[in-house]
């Protein structure tokens, strides 16, 4: 392949990357969703028939179940009375454990469907992307749905009948974080007596309430929205379960007098917990034990004689009945029986017999049919896999494929035929546990190869990428290709081969581009690889060969190197690491240059004091609660420190330095009122939300206009010619100041101070640190005349990078991973608090208060770009090398956590290396955003290079 400009470079890497971003999907996290099964009807004899599923939305088990302390009363009270009654008199309890992500759409989609579906699925949105797989709701006769316009419609609009799913819903604007979220719940309670009153009036409705295998879904909003703003420790969180057990227990009575059948069972339980600070998304155990109480007709009555399953978390409880746990997706299959429906061909919920109450020959029936259901998927799917695989291993527990299955399936039918309904149950769980590894199994067939194609991708971007930077940045002059033609045809060879054996497989799109980036890179790097070999050399040996005593050196540097990233790898899981390595490089001055440490004593102890301050922050918990004293101080420190730098700009200017325009201290003066509006406003703001006031309308159109005031402001100054890069530093500090005040709850803006501080400690270093070794250099060229044999001659323009200058890109990339652990950890990534967000957006809309979170993260991420930027200009190296040296090693770190990824164990485990990947997979398309970003923030400052300073004061 023919060597490419820089831009095509960046650009076939975002696009190599935003590819294989998507590799962990199509390798661990494939759905295992097969189309084509016969359905299998839970029981013939349905003991209700019609059925209730409620849905308390973000509602814990413990806050459920548990008592809380009144101190007005001065003692203790349970939330949920009605629904103790129901467990302790009429019906089964337990927890039902979800899995990862705890968000709402998958919840219900596992709930209803029984089916878990792939991680991606929570990116696909909810009323836009109806469910495309089998329900309960699908195969009951009539579903009437109640709540959110969040969730209703995509099993609405995803039913095989339209007309089959029926929704009550109430607007958007009524998910206002500034309101009583019990008035979500009367909604949805009024509606539904609304219909039964309509019932006495229309004898069509009448006649559609009477039948048989209808379904009542209840999606209750208010308990998370409680959570949201108030935590699940708050009296408003434990309301809304007062209110929707007073609810439910008007509901039922009115319900009994309706029919007077005692044929309506009734399933209560959410589709998420709730952290301790009132957010979901991981697999925190808060988030994933949620309650499940079942009552009415066909379910077991409480097993008082024999109270097992309960653990330390339960016992506080005080229910002396039996504790029933079951899997979220069991409930699908709980509920299909319960009113005799099919199994939902997509589930892989199994029955919980002990909720149901039945003779052991219907049990043995509802669980055989069960495990029927779930085998069939197998059963489809493997001959699914047999058809597209040149040489099919079967299942190991299963050699002789679907021939050996048939056998277990009949044996299975024959116990039950004959009475052995023990042994029947006993071999329906044992099958029901093979299929689903049988399906894992076929699930995880291709994973060696494609695992190795994403290696082999990876591998040849990092070399491809360092043969390009090599080449742009250190030959001085270009090295021809070797051995095109033949390389090109072995190329074409290949692909064709993989692209054949794709084709017979009928794998999807991404694979071939999974083929096609490797073969590619590995190509271009064999035809250059004289260039990288001689690249090296140039930065190594500086154009020399390698030496005996500076082999030991770079070895040791390598070994450095290799162990820095592994420790950034490491960081991701504890953040006190990070603290470690802010320890170590506070002493870097010592061991880099003792001499420079002597001559700036005040800087180098201002980066060691501030290298300090930030391995506090990665010590400190990522789980904040709102402190409006924090805010405050940080705020006071922003002002404080524009203050003072604008008196120093002014000082500096007034005794012959750098000038400072009057247009430069006026837009300085402007940011520094924004600063102190946003203080107010915020205090303002918190202190009416506290008071549950709401959002003053006044105070959410003034954060909106400073937060869009902070960030147009310096554009007026970018193109501004200015020789203080420090004046720059400080316009672009005070821009983002307010965003850390207005969208912030905690330490945050603390941080940010202590970060923009290290950084301009960190470039002032680095420029002491280079002039004193070009001074030593000029020192030795002047009484040696041949020192420059064989070495490089800086040019006018720019010098080339040397091996020193990988320090500088390894600080800049631990430094891009602190701007975000310094106040996170991907496991708190989606537990953010709502709390500043609901300033400016009271009402709910995931996708701006997700846009403002995230832009709330990447603002240390612009200083960042702005301090590299600069500091390149600084040294006198070419725009955009050290960017590009970056570049060249962010991969190391991607390849670590793509074979870090999880798809089983810990659902918090599983979020987070996911989470770990993208991250490290995006950083690459990050870091080429930074440079362009920098170029914008640093454009119009022009500076002394080092070099010309040196010359300067040679000339002198």
């Amino acid at each position: 392949m023919n060597r490419l400009g820089k831009q095509s470079v960046l650009f076939i890497g975002i696009l190599f990357h935003l590819v294989y971003l998507w590799s962990i999907f199509d390798i661990y996290f494939i759905t295992p969703l097969v189309h084509g099964m016969q359905h299998f009807i839970s029981t013939e004899e349905a003991p209700a028939k019609r059925l209730f599923l409620i849905v308390g939305d973000g509602l814990r088990a413990d806050k459920c179940f548990g008592a809380r302390f009144n101190a007005t009363s001065d003692s203790y009270e349970y939330a949920a009375p009605f629904i103790r009654s129901k467990i302790l008199e009429e019906g089964t309890f337990g927890v039902s454990h979800t899995r990862m992500p705890t968000e709402s759409r998958p919840g219900h989609v596992a709930i209803i469907a029984g089916f878990y579906e792939d991680v991606s699925a929570v990116t696909k949105g909810w009323k836009e992307n109806p469910v495309n797989f089998d329900s309960v709701f699908n195969q009951s006769r009539h579903t009437w749905s109640f709540g959110s316009p969040d969730i209703l419609p995509m099993f609405a609009m995803g039913a095989s009948d339209p007309d089959r799913v029926e929704t009550y819903m109430y607007g958007h604007e009524f998910e206002d974080f500034t309101k009583d979220s019990r008035d979500l719940d009367t909604y949805v309670f009024d509606k539904v007596e609304d219909l039964f009153k309509n019932a006495t009036s229309d004898p069509a409705v009448d006649a559609a309430l009477r039948q048989d295998k209808i379904i009542f879904f209840l999606h209750l909003l208010g308990i998370d929205t409680a959570g949201h703003v108030s935590r699940p420790k708050s009296v408003e969180y434990f309301r809304n379960i007062q209110h929707i057990d007073t609810g439910i227990q008007k509901l039922q009575k009115a319900i009994d007098e309706f029919y007077h059948d005692d044929k309506t069972a009734w399933v209560f339980t959410a589709d998420h917990g709730m952290s301790a600070m009132g957010s979901h998304g991981d697999g925190h155990p808060d988030n994933t034990r949620t309650p499940l109480v079942a009552w009415g007709a066909g379910v077991a009555k409480p097993d008082t004689r024999s109270p097992t399953g309960h653990d330390e978390f339960s016992i506080p409880w005080n229910l002396d009945t039996k504790r029933v746990d079951v899997e979220q997706a069991d409930i699908a299959s709980l509920m299909s029986y319960l009113i005799g429906l099919n199994y939902p061909v997509n589930s892989v919920g199994r029955l919980p017999l002990d909720f149901i109450d039945a003779p052991l020959e219907l049990k043995s029936k509802a669980i055989v049919a069960n495990a029927r259901a779930i085998l069939e998927q197998y059963h489809v799917k493997e001959l699914q896999t047999i058809d597209i695989e040149l040489n099919f291993k079967p299942f190991p527990l299963l050699e002789n494929g679907s021939s050996s299955l048939n056998s277990q399936i009949s044996k299975l039918c024959e116990f039950d035929a004959n009475g052995e309904y023990e042994s029947a149950i006993e071999l329906a769980h044992e099958l029901m546990m093979l299929g689903l590894q049988g399906l894992r199994y076929l699930q995880t067939y291709d994973w060696l190869f494609l695992r190795s194609l994403v290696t082999c991708g990876f591998v040849g971007w990092i070399l491809y990428a360092l043969t390009s930077f090599l080449d742009f940045y250190i030959l001085p002059t270009k090295i021809a290709p070797s051995y095109g033609p033949l390389l090109s045809s072995f190329a074409a060879v290949l692909l064709s081969v993989l692209f054949s054996m794709f084709y017979f497989k009928h794998s999807p799109l991404m694979h071939y581009l999974y083929a096609v980036f490797p073969v590619l890179f590995w190509e271009t790097v064999a035809e250059y690889r004289m260039s990288l070999w001689e690249g090296l050399k140039i930065l190594i040996w500086n154009a020399g060969g390698p030496k005996r005593n500076t082999v030991v050196k770079l070895t040791i540097q390598v070994m450095a190197f290799f162990a820095l990233m592994e420790a950034i790898v490491a960081g991701y899981f504890h953040r006190e690491v990070f603290s470690v390595i802010y320890g170590m490089i506070s002493v870097w001055p010592l061991i880099q240059n003792y001499g420079i440490c002597k001559k700036n004593k005040t800087l180098v102890l201002s980066w060691f004091i501030s290298c300090w301050l930030m391995s506090t922050f990665t010590l400190l918990p990522v789980v904040k609660e709102e402190s409006i004293r924090q805010i405050l101080v940080a705020g006071g420190l922003m002002t404080g420190v524009g203050i003072v730098s604008m008196l120093w700009l002014a000082r500096r200017s007034a005794s012959g330095g750098h000038s400072v325009s009057t247009f430069t201290m006026t837009v300085l003066g402007l940011q520094l009122g924004l600063i102190i509006l946003s203080m107010v406003v915020t205090y303002s703001t918190v202190k009416s939300l506290q008071a549950r006031r709401g959002l003053p309308f006044g105070n959410q159109i003034v954060g909106w206009l400073i937060l869009g005031c902070s960030l147009t402001l310096p554009l007026l100054h970018l193109k501004r010619k200015y020789h203080d890069y420090r004046a720059r530093l400080l316009l672009i500090f005070l821009a983002f100041a307010p965003t850390f005040i207005l969208l912030t709850i905690s330490y945050e803006g603390l941080f940010y101070v202590t970060f923009f501080f290290n950084l301009v400690f960190w470039v002032d270093l680095e420029r002491k640190i280079y002039d004193d070794r070009r001074a030593m250099e000029h020192a030795l060229k002047k009484f040696d005349k041949s020192a420059t044999n064989g070495k490089h001659v800086i040019d006018s323009a720019s010098r080339r990078l040397e091996l020193a200058d990988i320090r500088i890109a390894l600080f800049f990339f631990f430094l891009t991973q602190i701007a975000f652990f310094g106040t996170g950890n991907i496991a708190s990534i989606s537990s953010f608090s709502l709390d500043s967000v609901y300033r400016l957006l009271p009402v709910f809309d995931p996708f701006a208060m997700g846009a403002l979170l995230l832009f709330k993260i990447l603002v240390p991420f612009a200083v960042i770009s702005a301090d590299l930027g600069l500091l390149t200009q600084r040294l006198g190296v070419k725009p955009s090398s050290l960017f590009a040296m970056v570049l060249s090693i962010s991969d190391i770190l991607t390849l670590n956590f793509f074979y870090l990824v999880l798809d089983e164990g810990s659902w918090l485990d599983i979020g987070m290396s996911i989470s770990h990947y993208c991250i490290a997979s995006l950083l690459c398309v990050f870091v080429i955003a930074l440079e362009y970003f920098s170029e914008v923030l640093t454009s119009g400052v022009t500076l002394e290079r080092a070099d010309d300073v040196q010359n300067d004061k040679k000339d002198q």
